[in-house]
């Protein structure tokens, strides 16, 4: 379920891999519509690591609701989850260098203006982000040039750049991340 999608968007969801990738386009088409394409990195970035957290660590259950809300000059994001838990930020130097996990919310806290995490009821919890709409552009160039599809044909990945001599084509990108 989507909100009334003017300053505030509400999309609740199972938080398993392929549907943090959909929650990611929402999230992305949503800052588009509201002008705000500048922030579209940050938080697709902010709302993965927190459904991520909430796929790993959450019980009972993976419900949980993801929220933005743009007010004045700045931005929330915030997922609500049933499980009472309130994270645990590692210290950068308890983590393994070549640990897959445990950074998460150092980096939320890092690309982010403020974030936290608070009791919601008894059976569950809140955690967000903000993010600043200052530094965001609030429109495109009136004259910005526009690329017409015919103008110019599509190229592979293969073909995107320059051959250096003696090097191997490389392989397309593949992701094992669903979205």
């Amino acid at each position: 379920m989507i909100s009334h999608p003017s300053r505030h968007c509400t999309v609740e969801l199972q938080a398993l891999p392929s549907r943090i990738g959909q929650v990611r386009r929402i999230v992305s088409a949503h800052l588009r519509y509201w002008h705000l394409d500048a922030l579209i990195d940050r938080a697709a970035l902010g709302v993965t690591e927190l459904l991520t957290n909430v796929h790993q660590h959450a019980r009972p259950d993976k419900l949980c609701t993801v929220e933005l809300e743009l007010l004045l000059d700045r931005l929330t994001v915030s997922v609500r989850d049933h499980d009472p838990r309130l994270p645990v930020v590692e210290e950068m130097g308890e983590i393994a260098p070549l640990a897959t996990e445990g950074r998460g919310l150092a980096m939320v806290a890092a690309m982010s203006e403020s974030w936290g995490a608070r009791p919601d009821g008894e059976d569950g919890k809140v955690v967000w982000f903000t993010l600043p709409t200052s530094a965001a552009p609030v429109a495109v160039p009136a004259r910005a040039p526009r690329l017409v599809a015919a103008d110019q044909p599509a190229r592979r990945f293969t073909e995107a750049g320059p051959a250096l001599e003696g090097a191997r084509p490389a392989a397309p990108a593949r992701s094992a991340v669903a979205g």
